[in-house]
């Protein structure tokens, strides 16, 4: 019996205090008629439990049982030792207490603020925003508290090799296109959609992506993502037709285009504010570390056409496909690495899941402390804010609707909420960061993609015109009864007879007869070229196993002649061929020159700044363009190269670093996506303008891109400094 009124001196304690708490919350956070209303039923609710209590204490002096004083803090629960009183989450909700009911004139239970269905969205937007900015700077500390070892480093493994295949991919395609083509028997007007089309599936990858991993996490968006990348990077290296190649590709890049947006975004959120700038910055190599690892790769494998086989006429497969295939490994890597790593803590805090993102950030932590010798360091935290979360009601007709008719729904709902959560930010305060973000975005990709596909045409262009001034003439050549069994290479023989003459394992590279005669010849198992025949005559003369198809034959007249298995289709260029070996060698030493200007930016983002950083280096890279002026040679055009890329790299890494630090978690992913979607569709209007001024000018590329990046810069310089800024 006596310990049946201690129990009920507790409960009545307690509920004192919860009155107490529910006249705190009210005022605080709803209006003043509203307040009005529930400081009433608080009252009335708290003189209600003060005369329960004076009764009880009557009762208890009287029956002599107990006559000291009870104890204000018997009321707590164990559960709720050690929480701060300004939690919003009432003391009642831990010590068990059951929800009285509604009161009157649309009050809330006992013990609980006025319910949300009787506030306005924008009093939840309004208490959710001061959530998110308490959250913020707890979590600054929780991350503080974890430590920077570990975890931090196994995760940037794993997202490193994320963003090296992104960096694959975007080399993969260039260096695969001649050998397509040639495979494939691609049409010239044809030629360029592979390029185009990698970009537009990155494009929307990347904006689509991004949201997702605002909705559904950033871990379980990423490895989605990079399936799909790894799933049709390896099937297009196995199909023959261009029209199922083109649709392969198109969603491999649809696929790897969410990494960027997402690979920044997670890691960014379990680093603390004085390694983030560095670490991130660091990140940024492994996008080199792709590029790099395309073009060795490249260099390695394509120019080796032994290492193919064919099954008949049909299928055949040849040694680029054997890189595409070797490219694909990273994606591969990085799905099979992502199924250890723990999903973002922050997002996971974002969206209201508090036990699961404090057994992750418990994870980091013990994790760490075990690395550093200290196992016995105890985890701290107890209790995490967590923002008000605004339920989103949606009907996916359960009852009525068919299965498939449900999924439309759902998906149509989703894409809707990517839609709301992009439109979110071009809303206070964002709206001008975003803004700003555009246009440096716009300018850095359009100038970096526009010049980086201008250089290497520009190489190849001034080889072309080398090659054909090496070009040889020969004029008026009469030959008869002669065996040619060997290699004819950049030449051209005009007015020649050929009488008799045996044309046997021959190779004609870049070779044009122009206005020539062919009498009782013979041309047996001939590769070719480049080469053509043009207003020629041809008569009674035999062709055996060759490639000579009717298209190579330029207004020229075939009398009485002979075709016996002729190769009809593509081939596949030269062993010997230099250009593949040159240009594959031109993009790694183009990619390696941004080693320098990364470990540069790492080393300085979080001492000089990154609006400093990014200003300054986009400024220097315009200036740097004026020096393609002087580019006459190979060499000299390679140096430009280098130069270009190492100030650019720096530009860069700070805007990425800056992206996700000026985005609110709920809309960082969506943000970042949508600026990397802008990107593509820059890069792809860069290709355009600067390719189709290759051989024509070179004052219109350098200014163009010059004064793009230069405004780019200055823009920039107007974005805020958050170098000091806790993660919002």
């Amino acid at each position: 019996m006596e310990e049946t009124y201690k129990d009920r001196t507790s409960l009545v304690k307690g509920a004192k205090d919860i009155a107490k708490e529910v006249k705190r919350q009210a005022v605080k956070k709803v209006n003043k008629a509203v307040d009005k209303a529930q400081d009433g039923y608080t009252q009335r609710s708290y003189n209600r439990f003060q005369d329960e209590e004076d009764d009880d204490d009557d009762y208890y002096v009287q029956g002599g049982n107990y006559g000291v004083e009870v104890n204000d803090d018997e009321g707590s629960s164990e559960a709720t030792e050690g929480h701060d009183e300004d939690d919003e989450i009432y003391e009642g909700e831990y010590q068990g207490i059951p929800n009285m009911g509604q009161g009157k004139d649309g009050m809330s239970a006992l013990g609980q603020p006025m319910h949300d269905e009787y506030k306005d969205r924008h009093e939840l937007e309004t208490e959710r925003k001061a959530d998110e900015e308490e959250l913020a700077q707890q979590y600054e500390l929780i991350i503080q508290e974890c430590g920077h070892g570990r975890f931090q480093w196994a995760l940037f493994f794993v997202l490193g090799m994320a963003l090296m295949a992104d960096g694959v991919e975007v080399f993969v395609v260039g260096f695969v296109l001649p050998s397509a083509e040639t495979d494939m028997c691609i049409p010239n007007s044809g030629s360029g959609w592979l390029g185009s089309i990698v970009y537009l599936g990155m494009m929307v990858g990347a904006f689509f992506w991004g949201g997702l991993a605002d909705k559904v996490g950033r871990r379980q968006s990423l490895l989605i993502c990079m399936s799909v990348n790894g799933f049709f990077a390896f099937l297009s290296s196995f199909v023959q037709g261009y029209g199922f190649f083109l649709f392969c590709r198109l969603f491999s890049g649809f696929g790897i285009g969410g990494a960027v947006p997402t690979v920044f975004s997670y890691f960014s959120e379990v680093l603390a504010r004085e390694k983030r700038g560095e670490h991130l910055s660091w990140l940024c190599m492994f996008w080199m570390i792709g590029g790099i690892y395309a073009s060795a790769m490249a260099w390695a494998i394509i120019p080796h056409y032994g290492w193919s086989f064919s099954m008949g006429s049909a299928y055949q497969f040849h040694s680029w496909r054997v890189f595409v295939i070797v490219c694909a490994l990273p994606c591969v890597s990085s799905v099979v690495a992502l199924t250890f790593m723990p999903e973002s803590p922050r997002f996971l805090l974002e969206v209201g899941k508090h036990d699961e993102a404090w057994m992750i950030l418990k994870q980091i932590h013990d994790t760490n402390m075990r690395a550093r010798g200290q196992p016995e360091k105890v985890f701290t935290v107890n209790r995490i804010k967590t923002p008000k979360q605004i339920d989103e009601l949606i009907e996916i007709e359960s009852d009525t609707g068919t299965w498939y008719r449900r999924c439309f729904v759902r998906i149509r709902t989703e894409l809707y909420g990517i839609w709301l959560t992009f439109m979110r930010c071009f809303n206070y305060p964002v709206k001008d960061n975003t803004i700003k973000l555009t246009a440096v975005w716009f300018t850095l990709s359009f100038g970096y993609y526009g010049l980086s596909v201008w250089f290497p045409d520009v190489i190849k262009h001034l080889q072309s015109d080398e090659y054909a001034s090496r070009v040889k003439h020969f004029h008026n050549e009469e030959v008869s009864h002669f065996v040619f069994n060997f290699t004819l290479e950049n030449q051209i023989h005009s007015n020649g007879e050929y009488i008799n003459d045996r044309f046997i394992m021959m190779k004609f590279k870049s070779v044009i007869f122009e206005d020539s005669l062919f009498k009782n010849c013979v041309f047996e198992d001939i590769t070719s070229l480049n080469t053509y025949f043009r207003n020629c005559t041809f008569i009674n003369t035999t062709f055996y196993n060759t490639d000579l198809e009717q298209y190579k034959f330029v207004d020229s007249e075939l009398i009485n002649c002979t075709f016996f298995h002729i190769r009809t289709g593509c081939q596949i260029s030269f062993d010997d061929d230099y250009s593949a070996y040159w240009i594959y060698f031109v993009n790694f030493l183009g990619t390696l020159a941004v080693l320098p200007g990364n470990i540069v930016s790492a080393l300085l983002m979080d001492r000089i700044g990154r609006l400093t950083m990014l200003g300054g280096s986009m400024v220097l890279s315009g200036i740097s363009c004026f020096f393609l002026w002087f580019g006459t040679s190979e060499s000299m055009m390679i140096g430009m190269l280098c130069l270009y890329n190492g100030l650019t790299i720096s530009a860069w890494n700070s805007l990425d670093v800056i992206t996700v630090e000026l985005y609110p978690t709920d809309r960082r992913a969506t943000g970042f996506g949508f600026l990397n979607a802008l990107c593509k569709a820059a890069a792809v209007l860069g290709n355009l303008i600067f390719g189709s001024l290759v051989g024509i000018t070179k004052s219109i590329p350098i200014l163009l891109a010059s004064t793009v990046l230069v405004c780019g810069g200055l823009v920039g310089l107007r974005l805020p400094d958050t170098r000091t800024q806790v993660l919002m």
